[in-house]
């Protein structure tokens, strides 16, 4: 029997839909089954995906406040500020203050559900990758960051906790590899002294259960995109932790040189083809290839 790869994919702004990540997978599981040559009789059987699908926390509240703002007031450039709501209000409320914690534990309890379905199909030990876009690698830097900064759950919110299984997997301790896409974690850092300590890829734990596994962290990034933003320059701390910051083209020809290519990594060759040949090195080393 074969060692799978669980894959957890989180989705950012402008994508209310719980298909959103069907292009990526249906992409990845193609290249994927093209690089590993041959080497398993069921190559989309390997990668084990589990799409967390975030946007319900907030899309009611995000489309009443929409609704009120647009019936109450005049305003201009109508569709950069519905882009405004569905990013910088999603993550205004994301974030936790001392008296609401609510939407955060929200959302980090639907990625808790995420993680125990992949250790349920993949295995308990199966190698753990996170890919994230937008306001979704925030999420996936929080999520992590709380498990290994508190891994006896103590602190973890009750709900989350709830939510999560006991397996190596739902700790975290098996995460391998992070790949994010158009990150604005380099801003989310201002909130920090010396712009904060990121999280550790691969897990501090991996060798515990993979001793052959490397991992890496990938940031994949648009010049274009105003809210993508290299990571490794954040500070000492980041540049030794994120493997490389690889500068894409992400989109169409109509999208690719403009903002609007914060929406376009999603199926593009500069972004798919070395993710699955990333997925492909880590499941032939996790098979002893």
């Amino acid at each position: 029997m074969t060692q799978k790869i669980a894959i957890a994919v989180i989705h950012g702004i402008g994508l209310p839909d719980p298909r959103f990540a069907d292009g990526l997978i249906a992409e990845l599981r193609a290249r994927f089954a093209a690089a590993i040559g041959g080497k398993s009789a069921d190559p989309e059987a390997e990668l084990v995906f589990q799409p967390v699908f975030w946007a319900p926390v907030l899309q009611g509240r995000e489309d009443v406040l929409w609704s009120r703002l647009k019936a109450n007031g005049s305003v201009d450039f109508v569709k950069l500020r519905r882009f405004m709501i569905d990013f910088a209000a999603d993550a205004l409320a994301y974030q936790p203050t001392p008296h609401d914690v609510g939407i955060y534990i929200g959302i980090h309890r639907i990625v808790a559900q995420a993680l125990k379905t992949l250790g349920q199909q993949a295995g308990p030990r199966a190698p753990l990758v996170i890919i994230a876009h937008s306001l979704g690698t925030v999420i996936a830097s929080n999520y992590i960051y709380d498990l290994q900064a508190y891994p006896k759950k103590r602190l973890i919110r009750a709900p989350v906790r709830r939510a999560m299984g006991r397996t190596p997997l739902d700790k975290g301790e098996t995460l391998a590899s992070l790949y994010l896409m158009g990150s604005p974690l380099a801003l989310w850092s201002l909130r920090y002294d010396d712009f904060g300590v990121p999280i550790t890829v691969p897990s501090p734990r991996l060798k515990t259960h993979h001793p052959r596994l490397k991992g890496e962290w990938v940031h994949f990034y648009d010049p274009s995109d105003i809210i993508g933003y290299p990571l490794k320059p954040v500070n000492a701390a980041y540049n030794a932790q994120v493997t490389q910051d690889r500068a894409v083209n992400a989109g169409s020809i109509f999208t690719s040189w403009n903002p609007a290519s914060h929406i376009g990594y999603w199926t593009d060759n500069d972004v798919t083809k070395p993710l699955a040949e990333g997925l492909a090195n880590l499941w032939l080393a996790a098979n002893s290839y």
